[in-house]
């Protein structure tokens, strides 16, 4: 039989009335007096001074130390344990972390790296001293509390008087009983500007820097409390198409932890990396290099997916405020570390001032005493009481006190009562500076303490004024390399699905109904990743959609599988099928965007003994042709005859389909493939980070169908042609143009010609075919650059250059001013300065995207002529003549006159009004004002004319 458990008793007293300590109330006692001296002596930094105990009993030591030269950290270590009673492990460690963040301390040796996780060099080989900004900002004992030590031989701190927000220029990290503090490190120049911010009663938001660089997403950095995080990425270069450089790292990441991740996931399959090497040295260098073929925006995306090349940290910012923890945001911080700044600022104002009060109280004693030649009046005095009260004597008639004063007087009025102690230092002059004493000197001494003195009231007075001066100091004095290293930015969310590499092989068995990746000696259907999802469709008219694993059943009978894409709206599935019930023959187009995992769907109308008679899938919703063949034993006068698929709409997957035969189906065999019904995609780039995404964020690159190109061109004249990847990205880098590619649509240049220093116009045709290969379609000068291009048909741009010291904004149309030549021609001079400024004109007909473009343009000599084109067709005869400037612009630019361009004369003359025909008019306005101008008298418009409609 068992025991009956005893109830327990709780315990409300820790001793009886015979001075008994009973264990469990030793247990509730010592408990929470370990967890309170944890928290409040070893792990949590207090907010006054930033530091935790070990760190402020560390910089103590060192300035007790301090003589200006090294110390080994073997000494500082052992001097250090006369305050600190946890022995030299945690002192040095304490020690060795505040030398890497390179703030308080000046080392010497080999102290270890960050970056690379080495540790330092044991403590008796290296050494250490306290900074000049160590010094400044933290050490100064007649502001600092003190309190007896933990063996009561000596003194310490309670905290020391630092005059900066050292925990958030630091960040620390601690682990206590039942509570964490994780405050990051945030930049020196930003905290010191926004202390100065507080100060002047304006608004301020911090985020961290580190000093491994990389950089950050801080959107959810919510002020550092418990909640919030950010995202630290690697900085990754791409040096060239299969070689990819890492040049910063994350915060609390080394390259050898980092290099791991990266062999891991390639290990897993998840990138596909060719060789790994770590140059780092005095800079991080890691050097990956893809296998070939690999995409290597695809695998940046999957290191930061799938490595430690972006990390996730959680701060929590605990501090000691009062004697016990408080959570507090890094802002809030940040004020309480002003404010407290401020008040120590006044405490050693106040202390200044009364040492200068006393320093000006006994010169100006000393010097009556020893000019008015007090000192011979206590020759004749026999006793100490008689020296002392002729002394005061003597003094009394020179000098007032606090206590003596009278209404009008005119003697010297001190600061306060002469004490003994001062009549006794005035004995104690020896007769040496007596005799020396020179009375102009301490006129000028009394006059720079009397200086001194205003300056320390004025301070004081003016307190803010004073603490932002002092800011302002400390950053032009210690601000030099101490910019921001981590750069802020936002990352966009990336799906380990869709970038994680192709690692796995997916087979089926057709007949037994399984799938996976393990039946290698079954048919292979393709190359697939380890977390995505396959569709398979059986005989019977269902289907199933199931993560791949090495083995899986999804039915007997597997008519078709593949990978099954989330949302996927552009796989079309073509089917036709016979259903068991009425006997008909159904088609239906379909689309499957959204599923449970491993549920049988059914695709007929449920009749029993239904059956597939043909099933395709097409990934851009292709267009299809079948023949369809009957039965011979149907009655059916057409027994073979041709379906349109497109003629169907696209529906859900429940939809029961169109009938296309009350008879018995024999065969289907497709006849054709066309193209896509479901029209071009239209797509954007993110100009943040270059990514390529239909979410209609950033900039409109155009609409893309399939076979699509897409040119980019770059601001030193470079462009290049690559085949549309909707899941790539876009070199941001210097770029100038992004969209897609349109064979005989004419390119439009504007460029500074480096050697001729021209600005120069070219138009041209792309007639270059290599895909991923860049072509330079300005001059190879090295001052040569490119300032504008348009592949619109007929652009208005405007440009402005300085001319007499003044600007000068002119409005011209390429299409006008030049025409289309070979793309390597230089093109003719539109002005012989450079542009400060260039945009094109949009007119208020054109949308923010792009129209529907058809696939080929005209060319240009065969297109329909462009608005101006029409306006300005008058003869040269009936013109008005070319300025000088311009006749020589055409002379030298081609043999064959060019349309008129706007000259400096126009612009200069003619307002941007002169200029209205430029941006492209309805034709039905342009013949308005056209048959106006007739009526008038003139039969065509001239160069310079103003319309008005």
């Amino acid at each position: 039989m068992a025991k009956k458990k005893q109830q327990e008793t709780p315990v409300t007293q820790t001793t009886d009335h015979h001075g008994v300590t009973y264990l469990t109330g030793m247990y509730q006692d010592y408990f929470l007096d370990y967890a309170s001296y944890v928290i409040l002596e070893r792990a949590v930094p207090d907010i006054k001074d930033g530091l935790k105990p070990v760190q402020r009993r560390l910089l103590q030591s060192m300035y007790d130390m301090h003589d200006g030269r090294y110390h080994k950290v073997a000494n500082l270590i052992g001097h250090t344990m006369q305050y600190h009673p946890h022995g030299d492990a945690a002192i040095g460690d304490a020690l060795i972390n505040l030398g890497q963040k390179d703030l308080l301390i000046d080392t010497q040796g080999n102290w270890g790296d960050i970056r690379t996780g080495d540790s330092a060099a044991a403590p008796r080989y290296i050494e250490a001293r306290l900074t000049k900004f160590a010094l400044e900002i933290a050490i100064n004992p007649q502001t600092t509390q003190w309190q007896m030590s933990y063996d009561g031989r000596r003194n310490e701190p309670i905290t020391l008087p630092v005059k900066f927000p050292l925990v958030l220029a630091q960040g620390v990290e601690g682990i206590a009983v039942g509570l964490a503090t994780k405050i990051l490190p945030h930049n020196f120049f930003e905290l010191i500007q926004a202390s100065i911010k507080v100060l002047e009663g304006k608004k301020i938001k911090l985020y961290p820097d580190f000093q491994t660089g990389g950089m950050m997403d801080v959107s959810e950095y919510q002020s550092g409390i418990r909640g919030g995080r950010v995202r630290v990425r690697v900085r990754i270069e791409k040096l060239d198409k299969n070689t990819l450089v890492i040049r910063e790292i994350p915060f609390g990441v080394t390259t050898g932890s980092l290099m791991e991740s990266i062999v891991k996931a390639s290990e897993k399959g998840q990138i596909k990396v060719k060789k790994l090497n770590d140059n780092t040295a005095a800079q991080v260098e890691i050097v990956i290099e893809l296998q070939p073929g690999v995409s290597p925006d695809q695998t940046m995306d999957a290191l930061y997916a799938f490595t430690q090349c972006e990390v996730s940290i959680s701060p929590n910012a605990c501090v000691i405020d009062g004697m016990k923890p408080v959570f507090l945001g890094v802002e809030e911080m940040l004020r309480i570390s002003t404010f407290n700044t401020q008040e120590l600022l006044k405490q050693e104002l106040q202390i200044r001032l009364h040492e200068l009060q006393e320093k000006w109280h006994f010169s100006s004693l000393e010097k009556i005493f020893i000019e008015k030649r007090i000192y011979r009046d206590i020759e004749e005095s026999e006793t100490w009481e008689a020296v002392i009260k002729a002394i005061q004597k003597g003094l009394a008639k020179y000098i007032a006190t606090p206590s003596t004063k009278t209404k009008g007087e005119k003697r010297l009025l001190l600061h306060r009562d002469i004490t003994v102690e001062d009549i006794q230092r005035l004995t104690e002059i020896r007769i040496k500076r007596i005799s020396k004493y020179n009375s102009f000197q301490a006129d000028e001494v009394i006059k720079q303490i009397e200086s001194e003195l205003k300056q320390v009231r004025h301070d004081l007075a003016h307190l803010t004024e004073y603490t932002i001066a002092y800011f302002q100091k400390l950053l032009d004095k210690y601000g030099l390399g101490r910019e921001r290293k981590t750069e802020l930015t936002t990352f966009d969310t990336i799906q380990a699905v869709k970038v994680i590499a192709n690692n796995a092989k997916l087979y089926v068995d057709r007949k037994e109904g399984f799938i996976g990746w393990g039946l290698k000696k079954d048919e292979f259907v393709a190359d697939c990743s380890e977390i995505d999802d396959i569709i398979a469709f059986r005989k019977d008219g269902k289907f199933m959609v199931s993560r791949i694993a090495e083995k899986v059943f999804v039915g007997k009978n597997i008519i078709h599988v593949g990978v099954w894409k989330k949302g996927d709206e552009r796989t079309t599935y073509h089917m036709i099928y016979q259903d068991g019930d009425s006997g008909k023959a159904f088609a239906k187009r379909f689309n499957v965007t959204a599923i449970t995992r491993d549920k049988e769907y059914d695709l007929t109308k449920g009749g029993k003994d239904s059956r597939v008679m043909y099933f395709a899938a097409h990934p851009n919703g292709e267009s299809e042709t079948v023949e369809v063949q009957l039965a011979q034993t149907s009655k059916a006068r057409n027994k073979v005859f041709d379906f349109y698929f497109e003629e169907l709409a696209i529906k859900g997957r429940n939809a029961g389909g169109n009938t296309i035969t009350r008879y018995p189906i024999r065969k289907v065999a497709q006849v054709e493939v066309g193209k896509s019904t479901l029209g071009a995609q239209k797509y954007w780039y993110d100009d943040a980070n270059g990514r390529i995404s239909k979410d209609e964020r950033g900039k409109f690159l155009g609409s893309f169908d399939t076979g699509d190109q897409l040119l980019t061109v770059y601001a030193n004249g470079d462009y290049e042609i690559i085949d549309f990847d909707p899941t790539g990205k876009i070199d941001l880098k210097d770029l100038l143009y992004a969209g897609k590619f349109k064979p005989k649509a004419p390119v439009s240049m504007v460029y500074f010609e480096g050697e001729k220093q021209w600005t120069m116009v070219k138009r041209f045709l792309i007639e270059t075919t290599t895909i991923g290969q860049r072509f330079r379609a300005i001059t190879e000068h090295a001052d040569s650059k490119l300032y504008f291009v348009t592949l619109e048909e007929d652009p208005v741009v405007e440009f402005g250059y300085m001319s007499n010291r003044q600007k000068v904004t002119e409005l011209f149309n390429p299409a006008e001013f030049i025409e289309v030549k070979g793309w390597k021609a230089i093109g003719n001079k539109l002005v012989d300065k450079k542009l400060i400024s260039i945009q094109a004109q949009q007119s208020e007909e054109e949308g923010e995207t792009e129209p529907e473009e058809a696939d080929e343009v005209p060319p240009t000599s065969e297109k329909k002529k462009a608005v101006q084109a029409d306006l300005f067709s008058a003869p040269a005869s009936k013109s008005k003549p070319l300025t000088k400037d311009v006749k020589k612009t055409a002379a030298k630019s081609s043999a064959k006159p060019a349309k008129t361009p706007a000259t400096k004369s126009s612009s200069k003359s003619t307002s941007k009004a002169s200029v209205k025909p430029a941006p492209k008019a309805s034709k039905k306005a342009t013949k308005k004002a056209v048959k106006g101008n007739k009526g008038k008298g003139g039969k065509y418009l001239r160069t310079g004319d103003t319309i008005e409609w």
